[in-house]
């Protein structure tokens, strides 16, 4: 019996003096063996046996594929059994580099050798490297960083709210009301879940943060009309939107947003946590408007891998917050900043980002070619590796067959879109596979969706 399936299946044993507040003995079993195997190692029946172990022991807030994965290395994944996986996933657009990046470990395992973590309290080196490196590349002159993309929203509201406050000291009542749009989706915690329009992600949780008005995304009209009352502490958008369905803005759009806070006082937030940092082919998406915001919140391949968000914001939007405003014990810290600055290294090298829109446009019309004659395909949409495939049907049939014939992708939108994020380090050849998969794998639609 292997160490893993010991762990998996045995008793859970009292343990000595742990008790919970309310004095009942806390159950409790350490096992020093799970995670020791080497990869390959793992017998036969091992993904069984965590998915199993899984449905008794998590918090069961996730409806996840039935795939375990134990190892990878550059856009391959491979479970327990050694089967693989090409990944078109990334973590959901997380692992800009890949699996296993070599200066990427080496800037990891140098950072852990050395420092892991302080805390807010002191200062550290990575932490501030990486915050002017972000600036240097940026609109931005100062730096917050968080966890996760929901709290680097989190941090906006709250920036946001005390910018229009510390902007009207006289006023009894400073604007304090916000604008998402349709098809947004800005996280889940308690603030950035209210910007968030799926009324699913809201509705169980209410009463969330009040004060949020949904608009049409695209809408100019509605939008600069809105903004013109006065109220609007930040209007909250994506250049791309990501979750709600590969959607990408118009420049008249973004423009008109900007012009609309610029005349009414307003701030223009950019959530860039899933379309940021060369998912475009661009470094921020908004580059490619030539409209510029006065917060933008980053995330999900910042550090390549490992947990970290970050605010970008303006002078003056930073002189509005005074300490103990906002903080967090584990944000910025040394091991995961000086990941991040590995990953930062690697898109800023010359030719980098032109790979990125080159190998876009060629996937694009790649799966326009073998994909856009199939009556269920509408669009092929996004730009760079951002990529939409928008169906007449459910798409998760075709997901399924995809990932049986080791091919991983995401859905988005309404469940009828596929979402095509590979690591911005995969390949022409790589990309022509995922195709071909994704081509024998349409019968699945027909099979799947049926009556």
């Amino acid at each position: 019996m292997n160490s893993l399936h010991h762990c998996l299946n045995r008793p859970i044993t009292p343990a000595t003096n742990l008790c919970r507040p309310s004095g009942k003995h806390v159950r409790v079993r350490a096992c020093a063996n799970v995670g020791v195997h080497a990869p390959g190692s793992l017998k036969v029946g091992v993904s069984k046996e965590v998915m199993e172990a899984e449905g008794r022991i998590m918090v069961g807030t996730y409806a996840r594929a039935p795939v375990v994965l134990s190892s990878g290395k550059g856009c391959k994944l491979y479970d327990p059994e050694d089967r693989e996986y090409l990944d078109l996933s990334s973590g959901i657009a997380v692992n800009a580099l890949g699996h296993g990046d070599p200066d990427w470990l080496r800037a990891l395992t140098q950072q852990a050798n050395t420092l892991t973590h302080v805390s807010n309290v002191y200062y550290s080196i990575p932490q501030v490297e990486l915050a002017k490196r972000l600036v240097a590349c940026s609109f931005a002159d100062r730096v917050f960083f968080s966890n996760s993309g929901t709290e680097a929203n989190e941090a906006a509201i709250k920036f946001a709210r005390k910018f229009q406050r510390f902007s009207h000291p006289d006023e009894k009542q400073p604007a304090t009301q916000f604008i998402s749009f349709t098809n947004s989706f800005h996280g889940r915690t308690m603030g950035a879940v209210a910007l968030t329009s799926k009324e699913h992600y809201r509705s169980p949780f209410e009463p969330v943060m009040p004060g949020v008005t949904f608009l049409e995304y695209g809408n100019i009209q509605a939008a600069t009309e809105l903004i013109q009352c006065g109220n609007t502490a930040a209007v909250f958008v994506e250049p791309i939107q990501g979750e709600g369905g590969i959607y990408s803005a118009t420049k008249e759009f973004l423009y008109s947003l900007r012009r609309a806070c610029d005349d009414f006082g307003s701030l223009l937030v950019f959530d860039e946590v899933q379309c940021g940092l060369g998912r475009t082919g661009y470094l921020w998406a908004h580059d490619a408007y030539g409209v510029v915001p006065d917060i933008m919140t980053l995330a999900k391949p910042l550090a390549g891998g490992l947990p970290i968000g970050a605010v970008l914001v303006t002078e003056r939007v930073a002189t509005a917050i005074s300490f103990g405003d906002h903080g967090s014990t584990f944000a910025g810290g040394p091991l995961v900043c000086n990941a991040a600055l590995a990953v930062l290294d690697k898109i800023l090298r010359p030719g980098f980002l032109a790979s990125v829109s080159k190998k876009g446009l060629y996937f694009k019309e790649l799966l326009i070619k073998k994909l856009g004659g199939d009556s269920h395909v509408r669009e092929v949409r996004g730009i760079g590796l951002i990529i939409g495939v928008e169906l007449d049907v459910s798409a998760s049939p075709l997901v399924n067959a995809c990932r049986n014939s080791g091919l991983l992708i995401l859905t988005a939108g309404k469940g009828n879109v596929l979402r095509l994020v590979p690591p911005l380090i995969i390949t022409e050849q790589e990309l022509e596979h995922a195709a071909e998969i994704l081509f024998k794998c349409l019968p699945a639609l027909d099979k799947g969706n049926l009556n």
